[in-house]
């Protein structure tokens, strides 16, 4: 029969200790930068959406409930 230790952590136990590491998931510039880059997108659709002319407007929604499949006539 194995004798085992009644510190060990492991399931086997071999392991005397157990340690864990974490990293950080985004950095202060990375959130910084994502906000610039979808306010940038943002504006820029408003400055297209803006000069479009009205019928154009229209006739691109319109293709797009039909490519979705929602009903709109």
């Amino acid at each position: 029969m194995r004798r085992r230790n009644a510190n060990a952590v492991g399931c086997d136990g071999r392991e005397m200790n157990m340690t864990a590491m974490t990293k950080a998931a985004a950095k202060t510039g990375s959130a910084t930068l994502s906000i610039v880059f979808v306010a940038l997108i943002g504006a820029t659709g408003l400055f297209l959406a803006g000069h479009a002319q009205s019928a154009t407007l229209h006739d691109a929604a319109h293709d797009m409930r039909h490519a979705t499949g929602f009903p709109c006539h």
